[in-house]
């Protein structure tokens, strides 16, 4: 059943006699990348060689149980672990993201509901940040745009790992799955009435380019200067400090006014433009080998209204994967795990039933 994983270990092998070599760490990026295919073959590795020993062990008492009965019980403890051992190779073997262990670029941006949506823009920010918090991530404001009675109007932030991560355990591992319309029902604090509206905020989650991941050519890009202003358009800033990129071939546009200087507003306003156009061509990729490959294709939907929180039954429902759950006041104070995790289940499951 898994005689392609005998590859894998001689891989595995190779790239541990590599790594004990001093001279191939002379070249860091050459470094990285051997590490980094090392982490992701060792929990492979391990389990496959658990798995082939708990197999000689089975054969082994049952050569034991056949003059001794006591040994029955032993036999049926080792067939149950190696089951266990099947299972998780099966999903160890599942193929894999290859922008899992990238950290990311989350953008909330108010949407239908006004200065409600804004205000709930700013609790999804507030539920990322808690959430990042807990896992021990590091989180950086990019970017944002504040509404008048609080909240959001956009708001990008950059989430980063601290050092290297388990499979699965990256940021855009985690979060990939955020991205799509969160739809709101509460009484909003403008409300006299005590009526309950439904508005909505839209979530984008992109993998944080490396300038490696996206060549940009600098005459494909048109960048415009402006003065950076607050809530009611009032300048915040009496300097153009503020700037605009366009990448003129896909019309793909970042901005930043959240800086002092003009040329920290162009590093930021850089670091999402890598971001979307990876993100793009990730996209169009996929759409492109979409049969070839659909097991190596993200299945959980991204549409709208992926998610509803419902403040008056403090209920979470994810309409994707039918998720729900009533600790909505956890989750928006950052208790996102068993969220999350339903979507990587459902993601998982449907990638084993394919491949």
């Amino acid at each position: 059943m898994f005689e392609a994983v005998e590859e894998l270990v001689a891989e595995h092998a190779d790239l541990e006699k590599k790594l004990a070599d001093p001279s191939v760490h002379a070249d860091q990026a050459t470094a990285r990348k051997l590490n980094k295919r090392y982490a992701e073959l060792s929990p492979i590795v391990a389990t496959y060689r658990s798995w082939k020993q708990t197999g000689d062990d089975i054969e082994a008492a049952r050569e034991l149980a056949a003059d001794d009965p006591d040994f029955a019980g032993e036999v049926k403890e080792l067939e149950k672990q190696r089951e266990e051992l099947t299972e998780r190779l099966r999903l160890l073997l599942i193929p894999r993201d290859p922008s899992d262990d990238k950290d990311v670029i989350l953008e909330i941006k108010a949407g239908a509901g006004g200065d409600e949506s804004a205000l709930f823009a700013g609790d999804l920010l507030r539920m990322y940040l808690r959430y990042a918090e807990r896992v021990g991530w590091k989180t950086e404001i990019i970017d944002a745009t504040e509404s008048e009675l609080g909240g959001y109007k956009d708001v990008q932030v950059a989430v980063k790992s601290r050092g290297p991560v388990e499979p699965g355990q990256g940021v855009w591992a985690r979060l990939k799955y955020e991205g799509g319309v969160h739809r709101v029902q509460r009484v909003p604090a403008t409300e006299s009435q005590g009526r309950i509206h439904t508005s909505a905020a839209g979530v984008l989650v992109t993998p944080e380019a490396e300038e490696v991941d996206v060549e940009i050519n600098p005459s494909d890009l048109r960048i415009d200067v402006y003065r950076s202003s607050g809530p009611g358009g009032q300048s915040v800033n009496t300097t153009d400090s503020a700037v605009r990129i366009t990448h003129l071939p896909t019309g793909v546009v970042a901005s930043c006014q959240n800086e002092k200087s003009q040329l920290q507003n162009k590093e930021q306003a850089m670091r999402i433009l890598r971001s979307r156009l990876l993100a793009m061509a990730q996209e169009e990729a996929e759409s492109k080998a979409a049969d070839a490959r659909r097991s190596q294709v993200r299945t959980v939907d991204r549409s709208e209204k992926i998610r509803t929180y419902n403040f008056p039954e403090n209920r979470i429902s994810d309409h994707r994967v039918g998720f729900k759950a009533y600790n909505l006041d956890q989750v928006l104070d950052g208790d996102l795990d068993a969220v999350i995790q339903a979507c990587v289940d459902a993601d998982s499951a449907a990638k084993l039933a394919a491949a």
